[in-house]
């Protein structure tokens, strides 16, 4: 017997006296939701719909609407609908899910919790439009103290030597996404606005296209376990270099590029075979402790003569503080904490919705242990995971973090509808997918100043926040939980976060 078919996902109506039947929509949608019939008129078949809305962009009438779960199951507080859906799924193929995009579960968000202090008459605000804000962000190792000598010629010499740093306009970067996971147009987009912004892009683990090399110096090349596409000339061309251990949408597993993804021009970057699944193991087969965690890190350090920053990522855990200190000791100069929101291409979907924690309690134990063990200078933290806007980047800065990564948000600055089918290679924006018919619909130029923009924009937003709370620099920021109060957070999660309640 057969389970049969699962109710709709999605209603897709066209509605007959305003569409022009100019078939837009049957050119638009990748997912073949749209045909023409008889007499020009356009027919949908809402089955294959995953709500993307290019028809919707596209359509010149705004004939077209799109409506979720028109029909549903019978109502049940534990057999939800997609639990009952992923039975029928995986009784039908054996398989393992895999979804795109980041965790869909309503975890209640930290962030939404906390709520930033802001001043009033006794210390004043700050007005960001007459005074100057400083929001330049430097990532990488700090001197616990610096030695310095007065010259004859009563000049001041500095004396210690100064660990190599990234130097950030703004304590946003991008993180990785990898060539593969998105088309080249879409990297590109976003290496163009990270230059623009005087910040940094994040290869991801598919090596770099040699049509990136002009943005070589806003790059920071990762070697994951799967070493794709990593050789010296990959190591020598990046600002940084980041180890990647862990992912938060996926903590302790490897990665995963389907094959329909690795077309001709993405098996030459990553140097694999075409149409060959790109699989990373869970581990690297090098790395066992953090003895030999420090062994990479050096050798990355030789490889590139002692020039470049190092980073360390890791997913969000309970242990993430522990880990942090040995990376800290490790001789990385800045350590990655992805939390259990952040995106992906293509995860096991039990492990992308079940794996991991918060970012932000996280980001705030790893900065508690650091101080506690007097190593807080050794190495910077940045924040990665389901960083939604402003506010959410002031809020982890003030838990500890020193930069942030964005992800999904500079995905939706271009066009991303968070439909969730990454792993499928047929996103109708030209974003993640590598089919040349698709890839050509997202124009690098055009895009990259829309994540200019957003940047530029929260940038910008960010300052007005610290005026709001007296501070004129990012530095005075980092770390500063008396800007923070938490709203409706139970006693212990306040005790991690170090934050007082509203109120108190």
């Amino acid at each position: 017997m057969s389970i049969g078919s699962v109710p709709l996902r999605f209603k897709v109506e066209i509605d007959p006296e305003r569409c022009m039947k100019c078939g837009r929509c049957v050119e638009n949608c990748s997912y073949g939701v749209f045909r023409k019939e008889g007499d020009n008129i356009v027919v949908a078949n809402p089955r294959g719909c995953v709500a993307c809305h290019r028809c919707l962009a596209f359509c010149p009438r705004d004939a077209i609407s799109i409506y979720e779960k028109p029909t549903d199951y019978r109502s049940h507080p534990v057999w939800t609908r997609e639990v009952r859906e992923a039975v029928f799924n995986q009784a039908k193929t054996g398989r393992i899910i895999v979804a795109g995009m980041g965790n869909v579960l309503p975890y209640p968000m930290i962030f939404d919790r906390l709520v930033l202090d802001a001043c009033q008459v006794t210390n004043p605000s700050i007005d960001p439009l007459r005074e100057p804000m400083e929001l330049r962000t430097y990532i990488g190792k700090k001197p616990a103290a610096l030695s310095v000598k007065e010259n004859a010629n009563g000049d001041t010499e500095l004396l210690t030597k100064l660990a190599p740093n990234l130097k950030l306009e703004t304590p946003i970067m991008i993180g990785h996404m990898s060539y593969g996971a998105i088309s080249l147009n879409a990297q590109t987009a976003l290496a163009m606005a990270v230059k623009k912004m005087g910040t940094f892009l994040g290869t991801g683990e598919g090596g770099l296209h040699e049509s990136l090399y002009p943005y070589q110096d806003h790059m920071i090349v990762q070697v994951a376990s799967g070493r794709f596409g990593v050789d010296i000339n990959y190591l020598e061309r990046g600002a940084a270099i980041e180890i990647k251990i862990g992912q938060g949408a996926k903590p302790g597993i490897g990665g995963h590029l389907p094959g329909e993804k690795v077309c001709a021009d993405v098996s030459c970057t990553r140097m694999i075979p075409e149409g060959s699944d790109a699989i990373s193991p869970a581990p690297h087969h090098d790395i066992y402790s953090i003895e030999d965690l420090k062994q990479l890190v050096h050798s990355l350090k030789e490889a590139t003569e002692w020039k470049k920053p190092v980073f360390v990522k890791i997913a969000a855990v309970h242990n993430s503080a522990a880990i942090a200190a040995g990376i800290a000791r490790s001789g990385a100069d800045a350590v990655v904490i992805d939390g259990f929101r952040g995106g992906t291409g293509a995860a096991p979907r039990v492990f992308r919705d079940h794996v991991g924690i918060p970012v932000e309690a996280a980001v705030a134990s790893v900065d508690a242990k650091l101080r506690k063990q007097g190593i807080r200078n050794e190495v910077s933290i940045i924040a990665s995971g389901g960083i939604r806007q402003s506010a959410d980047i002031a809020k982890i800065i003030c838990l500890g973090a020193d930069a942030v990564y964005i992800g999904t948000s500079a995905l939706v600055a271009m066009g991303c509808r968070v439909c969730g089918t990454c792993n499928r290679g047929t996103c109708a924006w030209g974003i993640a997918t590598q089919r040349p018919e698709l890839t050509k619909r997202l124009d690098p130029v055009t895009n990259s100043v829309q994540v200019a923009n957003l940047i530029h924009a929260w940038t910008d937003e960010i300052a007005e926040l610290m005026g709001a709370a007296g501070i004129n620099s990012i530095e005075s920021l980092r770390g500063n939980r008396d800007r923070l109060r938490g709203y409706m957070l139970d006693e212990g999660l306040l005790n991690v976060l170090d934050v007082k309640t509203v109120g108190a």
